[in-house]
């Protein structure tokens, strides 16, 4: 009679190399099934981070929530002019850009909120980066404008010296006041980029001018080294 020991030991062989392929291969459909799951994850949270920084009212959020801060609290309008309280006021119902920041000088009691641009209607809210300069959360100068007779016009009361504290979607920058100019509207020097990381305030000027104002009225911050930038 024939030995089937080695038949017996091949089929036993044979099975669990099949049970072993079956192991493996789930263990395999496990991990694309877990880093499918992953990705999904991913593209929707950064669709999330991505929706709030195109969305004003998010971003406004984002700012607020990450800074604790009520940037958008109705301003002292003591020292604006009648006109500008009410184009403020008008402006509330109007659709901005996303906010990017909250310009804080205590010295002056001013607190505002950044924009990413600068038109009339932003300024009529609050203030606005200028338009090729960087943002508050990017290094070089950062340009920011506002009204001469809104929030703006607390700047005529800046001493060099004066701290400025720039909240971002990053963290917080501080600075401190290095100078005061008066230039033409055709000057633009101030406005270049720098190699160090600056602020740049501009404004109308005289502050108190009827009509349309013949000068600017520029500020200079440099990053206050004196203090731990969070960026």
């Amino acid at each position: 009679m024939p030995n089937k020991r080695p038949s017996v030991v091949l089929r036993a062989l044979e099975l669990l190399c099949y049970l072993a392929g079956t192991v493996l291969a789930g263990f395999f459909v496990v991990q694309l099934a877990q880093g499918e799951v992953e990705r999904q994850g991913g593209i929707a949270q950064f669709e999330q981070v991505a929706a709030k920084s195109a969305t004003p009212d998010a971003a406004d959020e984002s700012v607020t929530d990450q800074n604790d801060l009520s940037a958008l609290a109705e301003p002292d309008t003591t020292l604006w002019a009648p006109g500008r309280v009410a184009d403020y006021h008008a402006s509330l119902d109007a659709e901005l850009p996303p906010v990017l920041g909250v310009l804080e000088i205590d010295s002056i009691g001013l607190k505002v909120p950044v924009y990413s641009t600068n038109t009339e209607l932003v300024m009529d809210r609050g203030a606005g980066v200028i338009d090729g300069m960087a943002y508050p959360h990017e290094g070089g100068n950062i340009g920011i404008s506002g009204h001469r007779d809104g929030y703006f016009r607390a700047l005529k009361d800046i001493q060099v010296g004066d701290q400025v504290l720039l909240q971002t979607l990053e963290g917080e920058k501080r600075f401190r006041i290095d100078a005061t100019q008066i230039v033409e509207i055709s000057d633009i020097s101030l406005l270049k980029d720098t190699r160090d990381q600056s602020v740049t305030l501009v404004t109308c000027y005289p502050f108190y001018f009827v009509g349309h104002a013949p000068q600017r009225f520029i500020v200079t911050a440099s990053l206050d080294t004196t203090y731990v930038n969070h960026n």
